[in-house]
């Protein structure tokens, strides 16, 4: 790839292995798509549906927001763009530079930073999935159990329908399932750089 010169070297620098250019290209694109329409399709009017017994608009407000104290689709948008930061760091930081392609594999500094952009996307997807599990655990329940009583102390735990759970247990797989081949190709990416950069040392 040829250097082009631009104002301070501001242009677009593609990662530098075929599996970054995967992942970002058409991996990070389905990710987006798949939550900003199904995630909107199965969770838009959660809250609207969400009923308690007693079916009171208070009741079903506290009881959803012990049920919900993050809502997934701001969790995951949150996580998409957290996981995007140590990869736009580097391509700044490349622009800044004028560095291109081939030379992030040639310079041992620049292929260091490189994978530790890529590591840093892996321990932010590990600490996604843990804080997933931790907030929404792996499967939706028809029912929850909702602590009333700082809401009204003569209710004790209310009964609250969860609506297409099953849906939502099968939304809440394919996140855990995209965090994981997230984490599998950012893995294959250091493995292809590693094996790239010792080839380049071969030939030379």
């Amino acid at each position: 790839m040829r250097r082009t010169n631009t104002p301070l070297g501001l242009r677009l620098l593609r990662p530098p292995t075929v599996i970054g250019q995967f992942h970002t290209l058409f991996f990070g694109s389905v990710r987006m798509f798949f939550l900003g329409v199904l995630g909107f399709a199965v969770y838009g009017n959660e809250a609207l549906h969400f009923s308690c017994d007693p079916d009171r608009r208070e009741i079903n407000l506290f009881c959803y927001n012990q049920f919900r104290p993050v809502t997934p689709q701001v969790f995951w948008a949150l996580q998409l763009v957290t996981v995007l930061v140590p990869g736009a760091v580097f391509h700044l930081y490349a622009a800044y530079k004028n560095i291109d392609q081939e030379e992030i594999l040639e310079r041992r500094s620049f292929t260091v930073f490189y994978i530790i952009s890529v590591l840093l996307r892996i321990l932010l997807e590990v600490a996604a999935f843990w804080l997933q599990s931790r907030l929404f655990g792996f499967l939706v329940h028809p029912l929850y159990s909702c602590d009333s009583r700082p809401l009204d102390s003569r209710l004790n735990f209310t009964k609250c329908m969860v609506p297409e759970h099953f849906e939502k247990t099968i939304f809440l797989s394919a996140m855990y399932t995209f965090t994981i081949i997230t984490m599998i190709l950012c893995v294959a990416e250091i493995f292809e750089i590693l094996c790239r950069r010792l080839g380049y040392l071969t030939h030379q």
